[in-house]
């Protein structure tokens, strides 16, 4: 189940929120240094991470599920925001370059339907980023924050949905070393605990991140199936 809308944009203005954004965008502007002239969807509660990538792709929307509700944005700028059913996307077949999951994977109740919208709507080059919950983290066993709720997963899990569903996974990341504390001197010391993790203790990262490249080989065309055609049969002469 999607956590509110409104539940989500508190988080992400609080203190914790915010470091959790800055994190987590530093790690995805890493996986993508150069969006120019390409279109990105970002689908779930994926908006506190698109602003980074806002000047330089051609075109930026998101997509909220219907179940989650949604809220303008940009703030005070013209609305790029629809709300939608997560598995019955408003866009056109292969007319996306980049699409970005945030608080989406994990909340879903059409898990595999939705990545099979994202499928259609990536162009044959495209590319997903997935942001999940680390189902080893602390941030998972802390139901105050979004990355505490819906269903976490280890890095070899999401791999394995991505595989299952049509696509190639080409490399991952980990964000969220930093405790879930609204402490500030810890919060202060998010940079530290960052550069720790990504050294020593990478599988109890707050954030499991997977890009993952479209199966163009692998898709299989629905087929209808062929038509009866009816059979006159020859009348039968002499009958009563």
């Amino acid at each position: 189940m999607f956590p509110d809308v409104v539940d989500l944009r508190d988080f992400y203005d609080t203190s914790l929120g915010q470091v959790a954004r800055r994190m987590i965008r530093q790690r995805a502007r890493l996986i993508w240094p150069n969006l120019a002239g390409m279109s990105l969807l970002g689908l779930g509660y994926a908006t506190p991470y698109l602003r980074v990538f806002q000047d330089e792709a051609a075109r930026v929307v998101a997509v909220m599920p219907a179940s989650q509700g949604v809220l303008h944005w940009p703030r005070d700028e013209l609305n790029l925001v629809t709300l939608a059913d997560e598995a019955e996307l408003p866009l056109a077949d292969f007319s996306i370059d980049r699409v970005m999951l945030v608080h989406a994977v994990e909340c879903t109740e059409q898990l595999r339907p939705m990545l099979r919208e994202v499928w259609r709507v990536l162009a044959g080059s495209g590319r997903l980023l997935v942001v999940v919950p680390n189902r080893r983290g602390i941030w998972a066993r802390v139901d105050r924050t979004p990355f505490g709720q819906g269903h976490p997963f280890t890095q070899s899990q999401l791999s394995r949905l991505l595989r299952d569903s049509l696509f190639t996974p080409v490399q991952s990341a980990n964000a969220l070393f930093v405790p879930p504390s609204r402490s500030r001197m810890l919060l202060a010391s998010a940079r530290a605990w960052e550069q720790l993790g990504h050294r020593w203790f990478q599988t109890f990262s707050g954030a499991i991140m997977v890009e993952a490249e479209k199966q163009i080989y692998a898709a299989t065309p629905l087929r209808r199936p062929a038509r009866l055609r009816p059979m006159l049969l020859p009348a039968v002469t002499g009958a009563r």
